[in-house]
């Protein structure tokens, strides 16, 4: 499934992945072969093992050693300062520390000053939850509180009513200064990542937040520094907006449409003007593209097309995030190198994504069983099948609900015939996964596409997977298996025994391929799902393999 890439294009990329979960480390490499470009990833020993860190010195060497024989880098300054995304939020490492590892990239720049480097820095989460697993240990009894206080003090910052001293008393001393000095070394290190980007170690930079809210710790950490990205002018390289395991997915789509245009950093000579023109304004609204008609012109950026059909929708904010869904999209689509057409223009657009709204009760597929009424479900498949017939590349983002696909949109698109027609799909986790994946498919799509090169099975093949893992467990296996007793507690804690987990795997490999196959059409009958796993012992996340069928 990998076509001789065409001239202009990267032909590999090499990317540092958030952690070593599908979605971090294979998903990019899944949305680079649509376009037939090759990922290269770390060995696998290198990387985390959940709560175990990566090889942080190590990575560094690596990426070291590759950046001489690939033509971009893709690099989470998660991993390469702490050894992933949980290793960010409970190592001890000083800031010093992080920052003498990120070092390696002002290195790599010196030795290579034409090849594009692009990052992304995660702010330290907060989650509303007393789940461990992937915080501190002290998470288990003050989770919550901890929560409820970093939106306490931001409420403060603002001069809104607050309980800060309430909160406050409510966590012991101890925990308070270990939470809030691991905040500190946090916002010091990506203070740092911007001037890497301020001095043009970096091409571009993206700060994204997961697991956030309207008012918290990690929010009020984003309104510093987009301060600082304000007053040094860095609006051109650095993005900020909510998500994180999508990110990686969107830094290759960037990539392919950077190089495609002729804006990656090696041609900054020759294209600069173009190129800080069409990036103008990236941070809080994405650029727009000159409507235009006559033939395509392959060095232009990418077009997408934004549409949320239900009334309302578009202000909407979905849960763990802290902007309404039309922003969030915006911010996705200039993140992944993309521009919207003026005024939404869909004739100069290369793809539109259509977007299942957020649910206004901020539902949970997760804990919830039913999607969302027949009515608003019927104008988005009406919307999606119209512009396929119309020879529109689509992609559907559909974020009704976290944590899994909305079944009743699912099973309407099957129906109409449609499902198995647009370019890609999504309904995952947050909202911001969602379109971000969704958002970079259709990129490398579009510049495949251009110069000839889209590859139709793998294309097939992310489509199936989304569907097969956002709709099939997520939605509904999960749920259903989530009733009964072995596995009703582990969504977020591995399991002990791993005779569970062999129970479990083997009950997903058979309710998979059922519920999947229920949906009927070319994809269905394209792949064949196997060997289910749990990359983390637990039942949040699944990876399987999608095999052609012969």
């Amino acid at each position: 499934m990998n076509p001789q890439p065409w001239k202009g294009l990267p032909v590999r990329i090499a990317l540092l992945p958030l952690d070593e979960r599908p979605v971090n480390a294979t998903l990019p490499t899944h949305i680079a072969a649509i376009a037939g470009v090759e990922v290269l990833t770390p060995p696998a020993e290198l990387l985390p093992r959940m709560r175990t860190p990566g090889r942080a010195d190590e990575l560094a060497g690596w990426l070291a050693e590759v950046a001489g024989a690939v033509d971009a880098l893709v690099v989470s300054l998660d991993m390469l300062g702490y050894g992933g995304l949980i290793g960010s939020r409970t190592t001890q490492d000083a800031a010093s520390a992080v920052v003498e590892r990120l070092a390696v990239l002002e290195s790599i720049r010196s030795r290579f000053p034409r090849l594009p480097i692009t990052a992304v820095t995660t702010v330290m989460r907060a989650s509303r939850s007393y789940s461990p697993a992937e915080e501190p240990e002290y998470w288990s009894r003050h989770g919550v509180e901890l929560h409820d206080l970093g939106g306490a003090l931001h409420r403060e910052f603002l001069g809104e009513p607050h309980e800060r001293d309430r909160l406050t008393a409510a966590v012991p001393t101890d925990v308070r200064a270990d939470f809030w000095l691991r905040r500190l070394r946090n916002h010091t290190v990506d203070l740092f990542t911007l001037g890497l980007a301020g001095r043009g170690t970096l091409d571009t930079l993206l700060v994204t937040a997961d697991d956030t809210a309207p008012r918290a710790a990690g929010s009020l950490e984003q309104v510093w520094l987009r301060h600082w990205v304000s007053a040094t002018g860095l609006d051109t390289r650095v993005l900020m907006y909510p998500g994180a395991d999508e990110v990686g997915s969107v830094l290759v789509a960037r990539a392919l449409a950077d190089n495609a245009a002729g804006r990656a950093a090696g041609r900054a000579a020759g294209r600069a003007a173009g190129s800080a023109a069409g990036e103008k304004g990236a941070l809080d609204a994405v650029p727009t593209a000159r409507a235009q008609d006559g033939p395509e012109r392959q060095d232009e950026p990418v077009r997408i097309a934004v549409e949320i059909c239900e009334e309302g929708g578009a202000d909407r904010i979905a849960p763990y995030e802290n902007v309404p869904i039309a922003a969030g999209v915006a911010r996705q689509i200039a993140a992944a190198g993309a521009e919207v057409p003026d005024g939404g223009e869909q004739r100069v657009a290369d793809a539109v994504i259509v977007v299942h709204a957020p649910d206004p009760h901020r539902g949970d597929m997760a804990r919830r069983g039913e999607g969302t009424d027949r009515a608003v479900v019927e104008a988005v498949v009406d919307r999606v099948a119209e512009l396929v017939e119309a020879g529109s590349s689509v992609g559907v983002a559909d974020v009704r609900y976290v944590n899994g696909a909305d079944p009743n949109l699912v099973r309407a698109l099957a129906e109409r015939g449609v499902l198995d027609r647009i370019r890609a799909y999504g309904g995952w986790n947050t909202a911001g996964n969602t379109v971000g994946s969704v958002v970079a498919a259709l990129v490398a799509h579009a510049v495949g596409h251009r110069h000839g090169g889209v590859d139709e099975a793998a294309e097939s093949r992310l489509r199936w997977h989304r569907i097969v893992e956002d709709y099939a467990y997520q939605a509904v296996v999960r749920g259903e298996l989530a009733q009964e007793r072995p596995y009703a507690d582990h969504m977020s804690v591995p399991f002990p025994d791993p005779a569970d987990v062999a129970s479990y795997l083997e009950r997903c490999a058979k309710r998979l391929p059922e519920v999947a196959e229920e949906l009927g059409g070319a994809d269905a009958r394209r792949w064949l799902i196997a060997s289910p796993r749990l990359p983390w012992g637990r039942t949040f996340e699944i990876d399987f393999d999608l095999v052609p069928r012969t």
